[in-house]
């Protein structure tokens, strides 16, 4: 009954936000928010200055459209600001991009599980998930896992990046790992190639990726994905022709990103 009952409070707050939150409304950001991310995103410091100014601007644009809600948890201005960070980091690449397959961002105040939300086939100690069904169009996150991936250094996790490259995966029609909207076609078969010979390493234990990527292709694409942004130098080093074509995938190079003008939305 419990699972039914959560289901049911949660589909009450989506159809509330869909039908009078206005989409695109005006944000305006507290004075700090820019030492704010100064503080809590490197990814932003390793931007010149103009690019700076269009990260902030694809923030406020984010907290423009997307809801951000917690559950049994308050909602504070930074924890919003990491949630758009992470929403913006693989799609900053691209000029007019924006997640219309999301409407809405949960928060909770540790893990959870996902057969709460009658989501089969997950552990218990949940950190994020994009969902379906009657779940569609929202993003749960567990707060304390979004913040420590904005804070562990040196870092190969960041949770909020992970469940963002799923729902970029998801653009296409299926959470598959392979980004069709992004990976040129000429790519495809590299790239699964790729995806291939690193899980069958990660099984043998002889690569540093986190293991969960080698569940399935989804999974290796978000994994690598996380690792590919929280420590880029490292993943390079490591994994130069997976970094080369990752580069390709998100149109920046996460060592020093910049915005080169990709009209992809």
């Amino acid at each position: 009954m419990a699972p039914i009952i959560v289901l049911v409070a949660l589909a009450l707050l989506i159809v509330f936000f869909i039908l009078y939150k206005k989409p695109g409304k005006k944000v305006i950001l507290p004075d700090n928010f820019k030492k704010l991310l100064a503080q809590h995103v490197s990814y932003y410091n390793k931007l010149d200055e103009k690019n700076k100014t269009r990260f902030e601007e694809k923030v406020k644009e984010f907290l423009g459209y997307i809801s951000i809600e917690g559950v049994n948890t308050d909602v504070t201005f930074p924890d919003k600001l990491l949630v758009a960070s992470s929403a913006v980091i693989p799609i900053f690449g691209f000029d007019k991009w924006k997640y219309y397959n999301l409407k809405m961002v949960l928060l909770y105040p540790a893990t959870f599980n996902r057969s709460e939300f009658l989501v089969p086939g997950y552990e218990k100690n949940t950190l994020g998930m994009i969902g379906n069904g009657p779940l569609q169009r929202i993003m749960i996150l567990s707060k304390p896992a979004l913040h420590y991936g904005f804070q562990a250094t040196p870092s190969k996790e960041n949770t909020g990046i992970h469940e963002f490259v799923h729902l970029l995966d998801k653009e296409d029609g299926d959470v598959d790992g392979l980004p069709e909207a992004l990976l040129h076609r000429k790519y495809n078969t590299q790239w699964l190639e790729l995806i291939n010979q690193n899980i069958e390493t990660i099984i043998s234990g002889h690569s540093d990726i986190n293991y969960y990527g080698a569940s399935n292709n989804a999974e290796f694409f978000a994994v690598t994905s996380e690792y590919f942004f929280s420590s880029p130098e490292l993943f390079q080093q490591n994994h130069p022709e997976l970094f080369g074509l990752m580069c390709n995938i998100f149109q920046q190079n996460p060592i020093k990103p910049s915005f080169k003008n990709k009209n992809v939305s």
